[in-house]
């Protein structure tokens, strides 16, 4: 399935690479921190911050993106995305920023055009809400948090 993911580029993202594929069979866009190259976003240990892109997009109708995190900064660095993953709904017209989260022991500097989340543009399924009385049995039931093993 293809979509088309329309997008534009505010000014503080100007000369940076736009989204992309890291090879051909990936599953999530590289998207890239547009912060001013003299004012890095430094995060401590333990901290968060609010990372940029300088990227509005109109996703597809029936479309969400979800923002996840990029494996190499949180096996390196312990750096991910604090709310994973974060979603992004079709409606919204305002720039796409991260929420990092430093879980390291030393501080992480976000400087200009790092790599700092993947973008992943997925189906929604919408439902209708009904209140019922009876949900009908399962072999599972009410079990959860570790019920079917470890």
């Amino acid at each position: 399935m293809s979509f088309v993911l329309q997008l534009r580029q505010l000014p503080h993202a100007d000369g940076l690479p736009l989204p992309a594929y890291a090879s051909t069979e990936a599953a999530g866009l590289d998207l890239s921190a547009a912060v001013d190259p003299d004012a890095p976003v430094v995060i401590p240990p333990g901290g968060r911050g609010l990372v940029p892109t300088g990227l509005v997009i109109a996703l597809p109708p029936g479309t969400e993106g979800q923002v996840r995190p990029r494996s190499g900064l949180a096996l390196k660095h312990g750096v991910t995305v604090l709310n994973a993953p974060g979603t992004i709904d079709s409606d919204y017209r305002g720039e796409v920023a991260v929420i990092l989260i430093n879980t390291g022991t030393e501080p992480f500097t976000v400087t200009r055009g790092l790599r700092i989340a993947q973008l992943i543009v997925s189906p929604v399924t919408r439902v209708t809400v009904k209140l019922a009385d009876d949900l009908g049995e399962t072999e599972r039931g009410t079990g959860g948090f570790g019920s079917t093993g470890v």
